[in-house]
């Protein structure tokens, strides 16, 4: 009874990795979008190193510039980088800029958030060192501004709007 057992766990394996690599297989003909559609504007950079450092830790993700590395070709990996990408662009994309955006980015880097752990994993170059960090904050506020600038300015006009809201209520 104890070689059936061993003998049926071997076949289980066996046919089960058998259909694993199938389906690995067959993943790979579904169709996934990788596109670097064309750049539209980039933003006016207050350096070219501030440049180079988006450009190291950011392009990928948030640029129409993107390198896909081989491994952005095999499902089910290309997925998720895919959707990463697709992401990144969408909340911020350097290669389509328009006046306003980009005020979080210094405050994204200064936190960690960017570049994102799983990126810096497969792109040991995208980490920044504890200077060049400073340094590339210090030009994303003066290509970019500050976030908290505008959260100020948006407190001083909702201020405003209460207090004009309420004045308008008592005429």
């Amino acid at each position: 009874m104890a070689g059936t057992t061993k003998s049926g766990k071997r076949k289980f394996l066996k046919y089960g990795t058998i259909f694993i690599l199938v389906i690995l297989i067959l993943i790979q003909f579904i169709p996934a979008k990788r596109t670097n559609p064309a750049v539209v504007q980039e933003p006016k950079w207050d350096s070219p190193e501030t440049r180079a450092f988006a450009v190291r830790a950011c392009f990928d993700c948030h640029s129409n510039e993107t390198k896909w590395p081989d491994y952005a070709y095999v499902a089910p990996v290309s997925w998720f980088i895919i959707d990463d990408v697709n992401e990144g662009r969408k909340h911020f994309n350097m290669s389509n800029w328009k006046p306003g955006d980009g005020d979080e980015a210094a405050k994204e880097v200064r936190k960690g958030d960017m570049p994102m752990w799983r990126y810096t994993l497969m792109h040991p170059n995208a980490r920044l060192t504890d200077t060049e960090k400073q340094k590339f904050i210090s030009g994303l506020i003066a290509t970019f501004g500050e976030e908290k600038e505008h959260k100020d300015q948006s407190k001083t006009n909702t201020k405003r709007d209460r207090t004009i809201r309420f004045s308008d209520e008592g005429e």
